[in-house]
């Protein structure tokens, strides 16, 4: 999933400054899984608001609402009663970056990102989450045992471990497993060490980032 954070309440703040009608959208998706954006979140940051801006002497008029999910046009369009007529000067996401850019591009509105987008992952334990993938567009995982070193190594490192090594840890922190001893334990245990002597090459990013946005079409759902 999209693991996002919420961006300090000060930054916030200093966005929707110079507005006094807010409508503070919150995502069903992703960001409510990693605790970030969900219908709680969106009361908790709507409470932080108001409160800061009437000690300021600068009362915000907000509304809270949350959506399925914001990655997708049809819920953003159940804002339109709430955009199309002029009541709203703004709009705050808490939904990962693709969020804001669906509704800058339906609705004329100044909006602004709640949260900030980290990366994809999933959860260790309650209250931590990790980085998995880069969504580098070819998954070559099975090669690794199914880890991936890409997203993984401190290096992105195709073929490893590198000196910096020890004891199964990163050189960058004691806190950080080495992914590539991790691939190696896998691998043994599968039986299929041997397969670590085949040389790969670097990642190459040109398939994946290179041309603009990238786009799947899937033409048996489209209608």
């Amino acid at each position: 999933m999209v693991i996002a954070e919420r961006k300090p309440i000060e930054e916030i703040l200093a966005m929707v400054a110079d507005f006094k009608k807010v409508l503070l959208v919150g995502c069903k998706g992703c960001v409510t899984v990693c605790c970030a954006g969900g219908t709680k979140e969106v009361g908790i940051l709507g409470s932080a608001l108001r409160i800061a801006r009437k000690k300021a002497g600068n009362p915000l008029a907000l509304v809270e609402h949350t959506l399925e999910r914001q990655c997708d046009p049809e819920y953003i369009e159940q804002l339109a009663p709430m955009l199309e007529n002029g009541e709203f000067d703004a709009v705050l996401s808490m939904a990962c970056s693709v969020g804001p850019q669906f509704i800058a591009k339906r609705y004329l509105k100044q909006v602004f990102p709640a949260l900030n987008t980290t990366f994809i992952g999933g959860s260790l334990e309650h209250g931590v989450w990790a980085e998995f993938c880069q969504s580098c567009g070819n998954c070559i995982i099975h090669n690794f045992g199914g880890l991936c070193p890409i997203s993984r190594c401190s290096k992105s490192l195709m073929n490893g471990p590198c000196g910096g090594s020890s004891g199964g840890k990163c050189e960058v922190s004691n806190e950080i497993d080495c992914v590539w001893q991790l691939i190696y334990d896998r691998m043994t245990a599968l039986g299929q060490v041997d397969r670590m002597r085949k040389i790969f090459p670097i990642k190459d990013w040109s398939t994946s980032r290179d041309g603009g946005p990238r786009k799947i079409t899937r033409e048996d759902l489209k209608l």
